[in-house]
């Protein structure tokens, strides 16, 4: 009867407390850095390494993410990043794996596991997108094979430490991914937040304190250079996963490949040349995001001048206001109800009608491919020299700028 009753003290006294009888802010705290590497371990080594080949890990690095994936997440690095890559070629059209864009909002919030899962099935998506990922032994006959063994091995981890709020700390650890990747990333990465870049596709930077999601936030700076392995592109934004790269550089466990490129100025050219055009194509998108800013200063001046005049100008301040919020984007990323009073009020001010020509006359640099190099340097020339005269100040400073610009 003794040994019984100790049995059944010593299980509750389990249940209640764990092995390690931790307090809840322990239980708390351990949750948290838990959830955390894992997070560290899907953009470090399945985003950045695998899918973008971005940095290069380690073998001590490579062998724990992969190890704690499976213990967190069960997710297959080849099913993982087939579909990541999948996503990248075939964004936001019917193909796209997630897109808030054609499958809506709700879907990909609520249902963003399913659909990875569904696609994880797509044995051709595997084939096209999922190559060069590890294929060892352990990959082979452990992490693939037994994919579920090893969530299903976590949950009792954390059942002996923790006895039966340890199932809390487990539930919490395997919604951890489809709820900020599937579901924050993939839809309201898609759907709401800045842009620094005009990106091809609808991708936003969620937050430009890149933490919590380990700089995944940073999405539209990733669509925008997907093959970096530094998210963050503003003085201002911070990619806490950028930090545990350099950390492992630091002690020879990764080697970085790739950065975003950075638009360096040095001394103004009288004329502009052939190393002007490369820089300019080379850092295209910073160059078309400063652009965007003088557009939306001149959008402001006019803003300024017409509540400066009073009167009957409340219609055409509604519509500048407007323009100032969407004229910088590019004319399919405004939204359609909008486009009228967008073009509207452009076409009521001819410093802004100019801007917006300018700025298409501009994009034709790197987006004409059946002329000659030749050809792009005169154009580039012209374009400046037309900006000059211009009599516009914002365009002759910007002019300046692409004279300066260097490789």
């Amino acid at each position: 009867m003794d040994i019984l009753q100790s049995v059944w003290d010593g299980a509750v006294s389990w249940l209640s407390n764990g092995l390690i009888e931790a307090s809840g802010w322990q239980v708390l705290v351990f949750t948290l850095v838990a959830t955390h590497i894992t997070i560290a371990a899907v953009t470090i080594f399945l985003h950045r390494s695998q899918a973008h080949r971005a940095l290069d890990l380690g073998p001590i690095p490579s062998h724990f993410f992969r190890f704690w994936l499976w213990l967190t997440t069960g997710m297959v690095t080849k099913e993982w990043v087939a579909i990541h890559r999948k996503h990248h070629a075939k964004c936001e059209t019917v193909d796209d794996p997630h897109s808030p864009v054609t499958k809506g909002i709700e879907t990909v919030l609520l249902r963003g596991s399913e659909l990875y899962r569904a696609e994880a099935k797509n044995q051709e998506t595997l084939a096209k997108y999922g190559h060069g990922t590890p294929d060892d032994w352990l990959e082979r006959n452990l992490y693939s094979r037994f994919s579920w063994q090893g969530v299903g091995l976590m949950l009792i981890i954390d059942l002996l430490l923790f006895g039966a709020i340890g199932a809390t700390v487990w539930a919490v650890q395997m919604l951890w991914i489809p709820i900020t990747a599937a579901g924050i990333i993939n839809g309201i990465g898609h759907y709401w937040g800045y842009r620094n870049f005009e990106a091809v596709d609808a991708s936003t930077n969620v937050s430009p304190w890149g933490i919590v999601i380990g700089g995944e936030e940073l999405h539209n700076n990733h669509h925008t250079y997907p093959t970096s392995a530094k998210l963050s592109v503003k003085p201002y934004e911070f990619d806490i996963g950028w930090g545990y790269i350099r950390a492992m550089e630091m002690l020879g466990w990764a080697k970085v490949r790739k950065t975003p490129p950075m638009l360096k100025l040095g001394e103004v050219k009288p004329v502009a040349d052939d190393k002007t055009l490369d820089a300019i194509i080379a850092n295209r998108y910073e160059v078309m995001a400063t652009y965007a800013t003088e557009l939306r200063a001149a959008c402001g001046a006019e803003l300024d001048r017409l509540k400066a005049q009073g009167g009957e100008n409340t219609a055409r301040i509604k519509q500048m206001l407007i323009a100032k919020r969407w004229l910088h984007r590019d004319q399919d990323k405004i939204p359609a109800e909008l486009r009228d009073s967008v073009a509207q009020a452009a076409a009521s001010s001819a410093a802004l009608t100019t801007l917006v020509a300018k700025r298409e006359e501009l994009r034709q640099l790197w987006t004409r491919t059946n002329v000659s190099a030749e050809q792009l340097v005169a154009d580039l020339q012209a374009w400046c020299r037309q900006a000059e005269d211009s009599g516009i100040a914002a365009l002759r400073d910007f002019s300046m700028k692409l004279r300066a610009a260097r490789a």
